[in-house]
C-alpha cells in the first residue's frame, strides 16, 4: 500500500460508512478487483476511527445537549428527560452490534467478502431500502422515537457485520420502515454509529499494540484517517442536505447497478 491507495481508501471509507451503500462492502470488493493489498487491523481501525471524528463533529450538539443531560446538568427538566431518554436509547440499541461483533465477527470476516456473496447483500438490502423508502408513513419526528424502535433500529445495525449490508443503509431501513421520517432515521442512524465504531476500535487496541507497526506505516495511517474523516464529515453534510427534499431511492438503484456490474465481472473472469 502506499500513498495514493491509503487516502483512496480512506475517502472510500468517508463516503460509503454514511451513504446507505455499505463500507465494508465496498472496501472488500476494491480490495479484490483492484489487488490492493490490506494493511491490517490497525489500518481498518484508523479509517474507522477517522469516520468517528467526523461524526462527532458534525453532531457534537446533539452529543453535548445529551451528555448534559445525562450529567444532570441541562437547566429545563423536560426536555432533559427527553435528552436522557435519547441517549440511553442509543446506548441500548448499541448493544444488539456488540454482541454480534463478539460472536460472529470472525465468521463474517472469513466467509461473508466473496465479490458474489457482496453483491448479492447490496442488491436485496437495496431493494428492502426502496421499498421502506416508498411505502413507510414518515410521519414520526426523531423526538418520537421509543425504546422499542431503538432496539429494533439496533438489530437492524447487527446485520451489518455482514460486508453489503450497510450499517446506515440496515438503520435508516428500519427506521422508515418504523414510520420515521427520513430526517429522524438518518439523524438517528448516524447518532447510532458513534458508540460501536468507538467500542470496535476500543476493543481492538490490546491486538494492534500486540502486532506492533511496520517502518512507514504510521504516515499510511494518518493519511487514510484525515482522508476518511475529511471526506466522511463532507457526506455527511452532503446526504443531511440531499434528504430534506428527495428520497433514498437513488441510493437503492445505485445499490442494485454495482451488484449487476460484480456479477458481470465474475462471470466475465470465468
Amino acid at each position: 500500500m502506499n500513498i495514493f491507495t491509503s487516502a483512496i481508501f480512506g475517502i472510500i471509507q468517508g463516503a460509503t460508512e454514511f451513504l446507505p451503500i455499505s463500507s465494508s462492502g465496498h472496501l472488500a470488493l476494491a480490495h479484490y478487483f483492484f489487488g490492493a493489498n490490506e494493511a491490517g487491523l490497525t489500518f481498518d481501525v484508523a479509517l474507522h476511527l477517522g469516520t468517528l471524528l467526523a461524526i462527532v463533529i458534525y453532531f457534537r450538539d446533539d452529543f453535548w445537549q445529551m451528555g448534559r443531560a445525562v450529567l444532570g446538568l441541562y437547566p429545563e427538566k423536560d426536555e432533559a428527560r427527553k435528552l436522557r431518554n435519547m441517549a440511553w436509547y442509543i446506548c441500548l440499541a448499541t448493544i444488539p452490534g456488540v454482541m454480534a461483533g463478539l460472536l460472529l465477527g470472525d465468521i463474517a470476516e472469513n466467509n461473508f467478502r466473496h465479490p458474489g456473496m457482496v453483491a448479492a447483500v447490496l442488491a436485496g438490502v437495496g431493494l428492502l431500502l426502496l421499498l421502506a423508502d416508498q411505502a413507510g408513513k414518515r410521519v414520526r419526528d426523531f423526538g418520537t422515537i421509543t425504546l422499542l424502535d431503538a432496539l429494533l433500529i439496533g438489530l437492524a445495525q447487527a446485520c451489518a457485520i455482514v460486508p453489503g449490508v450497510s450499517r446506515s443503509g440496515s438503520t435508516i431501513t428500519c427506521g422508515l420502515a418504523l414510520g420515521l421520517t427520513r430526517q429522524a432515521a438518518i439523524r438517528f442512524s448516524f447518532l447510532l454509529s458513534a458508540p460501536i465504531i468507538f467500542g470496535a476500535g476500543v476493543y481492538k487496541i490490546p491486538e494492534i499494540l500486540a502486532q506492533g507497526l511496520m517502518g512507514g506505516q504510521s504516515v499510511l495511517f494518518a493519511i487514510g484517517f484525515f482522508a476518511s474523516a475529511i471526506s466522511g464529515y463532507l457526506f455527511i453534510s452532503f446526504i443531511m442536505r440531499y434528504i430534506r427534499a428527495r428520497s433514498f431511492a437513488i441510493f437503492a438503484y445505485y445499490r442494485v447497478l454495482v451488484a449487476a456490474l460484480v456479477f458481470i465481472a465474475l462471470f466475465l473472469q470465468r
